[in-house]
C-alpha cells in the first residue's frame, strides 16, 4: 500500500470506532449553522469583570496544541508567599447552555485525540481561536486566585471574572529543556520582558506544590503513552509522551486550581460535579506488587505509604517503573464524575490525595469543565444554578461513560497505528520488555516505534520487566494486532 493511502486507512478506522462507541465524529448541521452565526470572540465590560490585560500571562502546552484553555502568572506576596493566578477560557460566554454546539459537546463530553485525527469537543474555529486564550488576543476568562504559603499549601483563594491577554504561547519541551539547563530559552520567553523570571518563579512554586502533594499521598506515576509523530497527514512514528518539569508546572497549578473550584462552590452552597477516585478495592494486588519488589505496604489502602513506595521504586529501577506504574493504574481503576451536594461527605480522589476536587481548567476539551464553569459563574453573580442535582447526577454518569468510550477509541487507534507502522517490517528483530504475563497471554513492548504486541511463542518463564529480543511475525491494522515470537 502506498504511503499516501496510510493516513486515509487509519482515519477510516478512527471514524468507524467513534461511531461504534457512541461518539459523534462530525459537527451536526444545527451546530454548524450556529457556528456560522458567531462572528467574533465574546467580550463584556462590567464592573464585575476585572481588567488584567497588563499581567505577564503565558500558556504552556504541547508543541502542536492550539486549543489553549488556561494561562498562569505568579506574583511575590508578603511573608514569603506567592500569589498564583490561573485564567481559564470563558467558553460559556460563547457557547450557551442548550445551544446546538453545546448539545454536540454534551454528547461527546470530551475531545478525542487519535493518531489519525483529532475530534474536538468544540468546533476548531472556537477551541483554537474564539474561545481559546490565543496569544496577543483579549479574552474573557474565569480567574482562580491562590496564595501559596511558604510551606506549599493554598493559604487563601478567590475567584472572579477578568479580561486577559496571553503574552507568550509556550511549549512544554522547550520550556522544560530551558528550566533544566539543557537548552536555550524559547524565543517567546526572551521576547517578553521579565518572562524568564516569571517562569522560574512559577516553576519554583510548582515544585513546592509537587513535594507537598507527594508527602500528603499523591501518587507519582509514569505510564508511557504513545504520541503520533506526523509530517503533514503522514504518520511517521509513535514516540513516548514523557513527563517533564514544564508539564509538572501546569499539572500542579491545575490540581490546586481545581481544588479551589470545588471548595468555592461548596462555600457558596452550590452542588458540584466532582472528579473522584475511591480507595482501590484491589489493594491486595498492590500489596503483592510491593512484595515482589521486596517491600511491604500497610494492609489497608494508604496513599502516603504507596506514594513513598513509588518514589523509591522510580529511583531504584527507573527502566521498570513505567510497567509498575501501569499495573498500579489498572488496579486503582478509573476516575468518575459524581454529584456532590453541599454538606455531604466527599468521596475524594485517592490518586491525588484530595478530598475536594473538580474539573474546571480545560473547558475547550472537557464538558465537565464547562459545567463547573457555569456553576462558578452562577455562584459569582448570585444567580440560580444552571443545573439541578438530578441533572448533575445524570451528566456525571454520562461524562464518565463517554470518557471511557473516548479512551477506548484512542487506545484502539494507537494499536492500529502501531500495526500500520510495523506492517512492512515483518521478520525484523527488536529489543523488547515484558509488560504483561498471565494465563491470558504474554505482552511485550518495543521502543521504535513505541508499540505493544502479543508474544505468541517463547513466552515460558517470562515475567513483567524481563528484557528480551523478539521477532515480528504478523500485524493486523484493522484490529490493531501485533504478534511477536521470542528471538534467539
Amino acid at each position: 500500500m502506498s504511503d499516501e493511502a496510510s493516513p486515509n486507512e487509519l482515519q477510516r478506522i478512527a471514524r468507524r470506532l467513534m461511531v461504534e462507541y457512541g461518539l459523534e465524529p462530525d459537527l451536526p448541521a444545527a451546530a454548524a449553522e450556529q457556528l456560522r452565526s458567531i462572528t467574533g470572540a465574546a467580550m463584556e465590560r462590567t464592573a464585575q469583570i476585572r481588567d488584567l490585560r497588563t499581567l505577564p500571562w503565558c500558556s504552556i502546552d504541547n508543541d502542536d496544541s492550539r486549543d489553549l484553555d488556561q494561562l498562569s502568572v505568579a506574583q511575590i506576596a508578603s511573608g514569603g508567599s506567592v500569589k498564583v493566578l490561573v485564567a481559564i477560557a470563558d467558553v460559556d460566554a460563547t457557547v450557551a447552555a442548550g445551544s446546538p454546539i453545546d448539545a454536540h459537546a454534551r454528547a461527546n463530553t470530551t475531545s478525542v485525540y487519535t493518531a489519525a485525527e483529532i475530534f474536538p469537543m468544540l468546533p476548531e474555529r472556537l477551541s483554537t481561536d474564539l474561545t481559546c486564550l490565543a496569544e496577543n488576543q483579549e479574552r474573557l476568562s474565569l480567574v482562580i486566585d491562590m496564595t501559596i504559603a511558604p510551606e506549599g499549601v493554598v493559604s487563601s483563594s478567590d475567584a472572579y471574572r477578568a479580561v486577559v491577554v496571553n503574552r507568550a504561547k509556550l511549549a512544554y519541551n522547550g520550556v522544560a529543556a530551558w528550566l533544566d539547563g539543557k537548552g536555550a530559552a524559547p524565543a517567546r520567553v526572551t521576547a517578553v520582558s521579565g518572562m524568564d523570571q516569571q517562569l522560574r518563579l512559577q516553576d519554583r512554586v510548582a515544585q513546592l506544590l509537587k513535594r507537598v502533594r507527594q508527602e500528603q499521598g499523591a501518587l507519582g506515576l509514569a505510564t508511557l503513552e504513545a504520541q503520533a509523530v506526523r509530517e503533514g497527514p503522514q504518520l511517521l512514528d509513535l514516540k513516548p509522551d514523557e513527563d517533564n518539569r514544564a508539564k509538572e508546572l501546569i499539572e500542579y497549578f491545575m490540581i490546586a486550581a481545581n481544588g479551589v473550584v470545588a471548595r468555592y462552590l461548596e462555600s457558596k452552597g452550590s452542588s458540584s460535579l466532582r472528579r473522584v477516585l475511591p480507595p482501590p478495592e484491589r489493594w491486595d494486588r498492590i500489596l503483592e506488587l510491593a512484595r515482589r519488589c521486596g517491600e511491604r505496604l500497610p494492609p489497608s489502602p494508604d496513599g502516603r505509604a504507596l506514594s513513598a513506595f513509588l518514589i523509591r521504586r522510580r529511583q531504584a529501577a527507573p527502566a521498570q517503573f513505567p510497567e509498575l506504574s501501569l499495573a498500579i493504574v489498572k488496579l486503582l481503576g478509573a476516575g468518575e464524575y459524581v454529584l456532590k451536594r453541599p454538606g455531604e461527605t466527599a468521596v475524594g480522589h485517592f490518586g491525588l490525595a484530595l478530598s475536594d476536587y473538580a474539573h474546571a481548567t480545560a473547558p475547550n476539551r472537557r464538558f465537565p469543565d464547562v459545567i463547573s464553569q457555569r456553576l462558578m459563574k452562577a455562584a459569582l453573580s448570585g444567580a440560580a444554578a444552571p443545573y439541578d442535582d438530578e441533572q448533575l447526577r445524570a451528566l456525571g454518569a454520562h461524562c464518565s461513560e463517554q470518557e471511557r468510550n473516548a479512551a477506548k477509541v484512542e487506545r484502539q487507534v494507537r494499536k492500529s497505528a502501531a500495526a500500520l507502522l510495523l506492517r512492512s517490517r515483518t521478520g525484523e528483530r527488536f529489543d523488547a520488555i515484558v509488560t504483561g504475563a498471565s494465563p491470558k497471554g504474554t505482552w511485550v513492548r518495543i521502543s521504535h516505534p513505541l508499540a505493544e504486541g502479543r508474544l505468541v511463542q517463547g513466552f515460558e518463564g517470562l515475567d513483567v520487566g524481563d528484557a528480551l529480543r523478539v521477532q515480528l511475525t504478523h500485524t493486523d491494522v484493522q484490529r490493531g494486532f501485533i504478534d511477536f515470537v521470542r528471538s534467539r
